[in-house]
């Protein structure tokens, strides 16, 4: 059983910066994909960055040059955001694929961490 565990959240100024960590385990497999999804109330959720095991990151275009997805070799996810908006405000959710390296579908989500960004 893959278990998510985000961490990082919180309050920052328009400019600043945060990282948001997700604690993974549970993993049967080395073939998976990671993401990061974000969600505002009323708003579908959006896939903010994703990564394989190998390596392999995309970006939305909302995040690119702004944030880096990176994960370490236990399981552990993080986005580094820099530069931050306001409209870069959120519920942040960690996601895994454990069957294999797709990142076309998720079967594993955390319980999200809230970024607020004030101007």
């Amino acid at each position: 059983q893959v278990q998510l565990v985000e961490s990082g959240g919180g309050s920052v100024q328009a400019g600043g910066s945060l990282r948001l960590s997700c604690a993974a385990s549970g993993f049967a497999y080395s073939s998976h994909c990671m993401a990061w999804f974000r969600q505002v109330p009323g708003k579908g959720r959006e896939r903010v960055a994703e990564i394989n095991n190998y390596g392999v990151a995309r970006y939305a275009d909302s995040a690119k040059g702004r944030f880096t997805i990176s994960k370490d070799n236990a399981w552990n996810l993080y986005l580094q955001m820099s530069s931050l908006k306001p409209e870069d405000t959120a519920m942040y959710y960690c996601a895994a694929n454990s069957r294999g390296s797709s990142c076309a579908a998720f079967n594993y989500w955390g319980q999200g961490t809230q970024v607020t960004v004030s101007s």
